[in-house]
């Protein structure tokens, strides 16, 4: 991917956004405490908490626990946070003793708890497998379980690289090596590749999500794709890598 590399898309990237200036999604944004704590509603509508109503559920990726302390907030009987990240589980729990939800949360590296619902929030285009994150969550949950998904940016988006997207589809014009060279001026984690990077990319697009979990143990019984706003009048199936934003999606394991 990419057609512009070596000395000149790095001494470009350098020159125009040194330390990662200027990238569309700048780690450490100060937090809107009111929209984190609102974000399941806003993406998958005033309804949602119905989904997790006096439930138990595994937040699959939850990241700093905002979804999980939401959930508590709204309903959910019992709510387990799982990350790979100590840090984010660290976060979780003060969030949780924060909001007076401890009793509701748990927050861990794993679980073999099976749960009514597992919930995963923009974190699909993160994982290394999700192939394998499918099957295990297929294994979290009980029989009668379903799986809420939301996610994006994906691969196609103009902002699907994430920090790479210094501009839109700049991951899609500069090769991978120029922009992990450039990457490596001011991050020191040692990636060499898109997928090495803090978090993960995967590169999924819409197809490649459809392959995968038409592969899964699950089925689709909805789904939700959002369109980018601006770009409204343009998405027809043949600009929807382009222009999809979002997407959300319930699924139930398939029948056998």
């Amino acid at each position: 991917m990419g057609f512009i590399g070596g000395d000149l898309a790095y001494r470009f990237l350098k020159r125009f956004y040194p330390e990662g200036q200027g990238v569309p999604m700048p780690s450490g944004a100060v937090i809107d405490r009111e929209k984190e704590l609102g974000k399941l509603k806003l993406f998958l509508g005033n309804g949602i908490y119905d989904e997790f109503r006096n439930k138990t559920v595994v937040d699959f990726g939850c990241g700093s626990g905002w979804t999980c302390v939401e959930l508590a907030l709204n309903g959910v009987r019992h709510v387990t946070g799982i990350d790979i990240v100590e840090e984010n589980l660290e976060s979780g729990r003060k969030l949780a003793a924060e909001y007076g939800v401890s009793d509701k949360c748990t927050f861990a590296l794993s679980t073999n708890e099976r749960v009514d619902v597992v919930l995963s929030v923009d974190a699909f285009e993160h994982f290394g497998d999700p192939a394998s994150i499918l099957v295990k969550i297929n294994e979290l949950l009980k029989d009668d379980g379903s799986l809420i998904v939301s996610f994006g940016y994906t691969w196609y988006h103009p902002l699907g690289g994430h920090l790479f997207s210094v501009f839109p589809w700049a991951h899609l014009i500069f090769t991978e090596a120029a922009l992990i060279r450039w990457r490596s001026d001011f991050k020191t984690d040692g990636a060499t590749r898109f997928g090495e990077v803090a978090g993960g990319l995967n590169q999924m697009t819409i197809r490649r999500w459809e392959k995968l979990v038409a592969a899964s143990p699950f089925e689709i019984t909805w789904q939700k794709v959002c369109p980018i706003r601006a770009a409204r009048w343009l998405y027809c199936s043949l600009t929807r890598e382009l222009f999809t934003s979002t997407m959300q999606f319930k699924l139930v394991p398939k029948r056998s």
